[in-house]
């Protein structure tokens, strides 16, 4: 079973590169954020005739989430959003898919320390953080993808000097990534991959990709039980490579059966 995450940065734009990508590279679930797409627009009849199934939280201009899965994969008990959390932006899906609860998540930018956006963020790590630890004492295999918005360790950035107490790379946020982690959860890509330099997003500016300039903060973390069944995960560069990509790109993790 192979999961993915991709902020595809405009479902509408990238939907060619999704399902190209899905025809190279058919993982059993996609999870997509930042569609920037109502939600009765989601293109499912071209999803479908990719192969796929698909449940989808759509919002106009910013945010949105979906997870898709192979056919003949269930998308089962749906949830939209973080239950009890009034959050007028959707951000958060959650589906049992094959005894395995994925949650999709894009979560908060914040846009700088100083911003009025950054409590916010850090309002929405905290629900999250109660969202995932309820979850999880009904769900002993629960993945969590999507784009973080945080770098976790100084290797996870280009350059930790011009990085350092930035927004992304925040002592805040890396508390909360750290929070998540010790409900037992584990960075999944960390492994396997002990290596440096090691990015899944970079800015469109100043061929930030062709000179590797990026940030690692697309992630998925799994519980111990998945943890026993993960044999590999990788940031496929792939599609960030394409005409008019997304500034991120897909991280897939690999289960054993």
């Amino acid at each position: 079973m192979q999961l993915a995450t991709w902020n595809v940065n405009s479902l509408k734009v990238r939907l060619p590169q999704v399902v190209e990508w899905l025809t190279q590279s058919p993982v059993d679930v996609l999870c997509l954020q930042e569609l920037k797409m109502d939600q009765d627009v989601f293109p499912l009849a071209e999803i479908e005739a990719a192969g796929y199934r698909a449940a989808w939280f759509g919002q106009k201009t910013y945010n949105g989430v979906a997870i898709l899965v192979r056919s003949p994969l269930q998308l089962d008990d749906v949830v939209l959003g973080i239950p009890g959390y009034d959050d007028p932006q959707r951000r958060v899906i959650a589906a049992t898919v094959n005894g395995v609860r994925v949650i999709c998540g894009y979560f908060v930018n914040g846009e700088a320390v100083d911003s009025p956006k950054y409590p916010y963020k850090l309002e929405w790590l905290s629900k999250l953080h109660a969202y995932v630890a309820d979850e999880l004492t009904r769900h002993p295999q629960l993945a969590l993808l999507g784009d973080y918005n945080i770098a976790p360790e100084d290797r996870d950035v280009y350059d930790p000097e011009s990085w350092h107490e930035q927004v992304l790379c925040s002592t805040p946020e890396r508390a909360a990534f750290r929070a998540l982690v010790d409900l037992g959860l584990a960075d999944s890509f960390r492994l396997f991959n002990q290596e440096d330099k090691q990015y899944s997003w970079w800015d469109y500016r100043a061929m930030m990709f062709r000179r590797n300039k990026g940030v690692r903060i697309d992630h998925i973390l799994i519980t111990p039980a998945l943890q026993a069944k993960a044999v590999a995960c990788v940031i496929d560069k792939t599609p960030r490579k394409w005409e008019r990509p997304s500034d991120h790109t897909p991280v897939v993790l690999t289960l054993a059966d």
